[in-house]
């Protein structure tokens, strides 16, 4: 047993000092958030168990069938982020609305948060996760509704949980990447993985190739050369489904996780402002990058709160070439026209 362990909470509160200015309200809010990890991974954990598994026999303002997991970790991070007293606006992948806070719990933060993400495959045991983002105005005031659409530029803080053979909670606040595991024993996120970095490039591509007929040409070409021995030695293939699992091996191995556009999606599936910016940021801060195929994930300015886009993020060398053939396709496109 480490008599010095450094725990989620300690650590914050480390960073803290490193900033005269700092009020204690992200640590506070951060903590808020590590407490519904803590109940949605004993949730997951006992899921089966407890009924928690299948459908409530809805669907989401996606469309999505919702779980029962699904709305447990939902309720559970509303009323600890609002009961937090740091936030100001909620952002779900559950709600339709963008959720306001009442006023005297109100903060001056905004939350975009998925719960759940990956939750098709709970009932098959299959890693899932939570993601999260968290921005602020660059003026400090406490933003309203009509503010709530930031680009990945006003964040602060994002991360995600990931429900797996162990719990880990991956945070950045613009410092590095951190990841922390949960300690059942003592009920603490520790610290395990101090300033997580991607390498330059990975041997790994993950990307749903269900979908091969459905991409855009560039996209089928970057594929069949990561599996050409012609093209040099062919990456690996993983693609779990859920999307905290595949980003999180992909930072730790390096390689590229890619969420083209279809024929059916032609704006991308992942939704940007609580799947895509959070994971952006993250990948961002440990040396990698992220794009929408044209430009940065963190560069784009929302429109709508459930907006969708591409997300091509990883090793900063395996991005850059499927940016260069985007870009190949685009100016020969616009040559033939």
């Amino acid at each position: 047993m480490d008599s010095n362990t450094i725990t989620l909470t300690r650590f914050f509160l480390h960073e803290q000092q490193k900033f005269p200015e700092a009020t204690g309200e992200l640590t506070q809010l951060l903590a808020s958030i590590q407490t519904a990890v803590k109940v949605i991974s004993s949730a997951v954990r006992r899921a089966g168990i407890t009924k928690l598994f299948g459908t409530v026999g809805e669907q989401n303002v996606q469309g999505e069938e919702v779980k029962k997991l699904d709305v447990l970790a939902n309720e559970l991070f509303i009323n600890l982020l609002k009961s937090s007293y740091t936030v100001a606006l909620l952002i779900s992948e559950e709600n339709e609305t963008i959720m306001e806070v009442e006023t005297d719990k109100k903060g001056k933060y905004i939350v975009a948060f998925d719960p759940l993400d990956g939750s098709s495959n709970i009932d098959c045991l299959v890693s899932i996760g939570s993601i999260f983002a968290i921005y602020k105005k660059p003026d400090n005031t406490f933003p309203t509704i009509d503010e709530a659409l930031m680009s990945g530029k006003h964040v602060v803080a994002a991360g995600y949980a990931l429900y797996g053979s162990a719990t880990m909670l991956v945070i950045s606040s613009g410092s590095g990447v951190h990841g922390f595991m949960l300690d059942a024993t003592i009920g603490e996120f520790v610290l395990t993985d101090q300033n997580m970095t991607i390498p330059k490039r990975g041997k790994i591509y993950s990307i749903n190739e269900g979908y091969y007929h459905d991409w855009e040409d560039s996209i089928r070409e970057y594929v069949d050369t990561k599996k050409d021995p012609a093209k040099g030695k062919p990456y690996g293939a993983r693609y779990v489904g859920s999307m905290v699992s595949d980003v999180h091996r992909t930072i730790k191995y390096g390689g590229i996780f890619l969420y083209p556009a279809t024929k059916a999606a032609p704006k991308g599936k992942l939704r940007l402002l609580y799947e895509c910016v959070p994971m952006a940021f993250i990948v961002t801060q440990a040396g990698g990058l992220a794009s929408n195929g044209k430009i940065p994930i963190l560069d784009i300015v929302p429109t709508n709160h459930h907006q969708r886009t591409p997300i091509f993020l990883g090793s900063e060398e395996d991005v850059k070439e499927v940016q260069d053939i985007i870009a190949k396709h685009e100016k020969c496109s616009c040559v033939s026209k």
